[in-house]
């Protein structure tokens, strides 16, 4: 009974992305560079936000090596308007590793991807997936949202661990890359019909309003230093928030800003 099930499920997701499927950049061309540049991209930030940067930032830095012979702060520059602005930079030291310890080719083990910078459990699920077409198991919102949806309907405080085991039995290991492509898109539209079903999610946690957030103190300090170095008191006339020193002494503590004498500018400028 239940491999009929399962079998159902597979076939209203594959009849889904058929007539729905959507066409993306990094899905033309999945190059283990491309997937690990949209990967780290997608997280926390939406598609429709993510396919312009995703655009001018690969012809920028076309591959691994184009990235790490950059300095940082002609990546973040490229980042500008994509926010969590740490994510430029555990991409750019990605790519150092991956050329100085992998002669530039990227990893295909679980382990070797999660001790790259900025890559965790579902982010190496995820390159395994897409970059190789590997039968990998992982979970992220959309995929969630779709499992909770059909498995666990009637159910709230739903863990991860119980979901994996219904994700690796209903992998079409014969296409996994597709078949991931096709629940992320079934998951997006579940969304926008039923609604957002990870508040059912034991993991689930309501991301902060980013207008007025310490988020957004940041990626307006680095907008401002992407066209020119600063002291902190030009800054604080631009922006007045009594938050911005510790916002500064954040970001350079993060690596994403230095201090040269008195200016204060994006680092490796």
């Amino acid at each position: 009974m239940q491999t009929i099930l399962d079998s159902q499920f597979r076939r209203l997701v594959w009849a889904h992305y058929k007539l729905h499927g959507r066409t993306m950049p990094w899905r033309a061309q999945p190059t283990p560079y491309n997937v690990v540049v949209s990967e780290i991209m997608l997280q926390q930030t939406q598609v429709e936000r993510v396919i312009p940067k995703f655009e001018s930032f690969t012809k920028r830095f076309p591959t691994f090596a184009a990235l790490a012979g950059a300095p940082l702060d002609e990546v973040l520059i490229q980042w500008v308007g994509l926010g969590y602005n740490r994510r430029a930079n555990y991409l750019h030291q990605l790519s150092k590793r991956v050329v100085g310890s992998y002669h530039g080719l990227l990893p295909k083990t679980v382990d070797d991807l999660e001790a790259l910078p900025g890559v965790g459990p579902q982010t190496a699920g995820a390159i395994l997936a897409y970059a190789y077409n590997l039968p990998a198991v992982f979970i992220e919102t959309n995929i969630r949202t779709v499992y909770l949806h059909h498995f666990f309907a009637d159910r709230s405080g739903v863990d991860d661990k119980e979901i994996v085991p219904i994700v690796e039995r209903t992998l079409d290991v014969t296409q996994p890359r597709e078949w991931y492509w096709a629940l992320m898109d079934y998951g997006t539209s579940l969304k926008k019909t039923i609604g957002n079903q990870n508040h059912r999610s034991r993991h689930y946690t309501r991301q902060s309003t980013f207008a007025g957030s310490s988020r957004q103190l940041r990626g307006t300090v680095v907008k401002l230093l992407a066209e020119r170095p600063l002291n902190r008191h030009e800054l604080a006339e631009v922006i007045g928030d009594e938050r911005l020193q510790s916002v500064i002494d954040r970001l350079v503590k993060d690596g994403l800003v230095e201090e040269v004498g008195s200016r204060v500018q994006l680092k490796g400028r």
